[in-house]
């Protein structure tokens, strides 16, 4: 794996979250849940977030990995 991380989607990935419950979303690009870890980062310098969700919502995760607001997205993705 590079020192960047894989462009999983040029844009982000709206998942419907449960108040409470912890989602890890993945910062390597490489897994096959996207947008969630999977352990695909395991041979790299790559680890997951850990995201609580505050209330029942959409939240919109980073799709292409290059947000500055992990893991929310904050549409980096328009200058990819």
């Amino acid at each position: 794996m590079s020192d960047a991380p894989k462009i999983a989607q040029k844009g982000p990935f709206a998942v419907d979250v449960t108040e409470g419950k912890a989602y890890f979303w993945c910062t390597c690009g490489q897994s096959s849940k996207q947008p969630f870890c999977d352990g695909s980062h395991k041979v790299s310098a790559f680890n997951p977030v850990k995201y609580v969700a505050e209330a029942d919502e959409k939240v919109f995760f980073c799709g292409c990995k290059r947000t500055g607001n992990p893991p929310l997205c904050d549409g980096a993705h328009n200058k990819l």
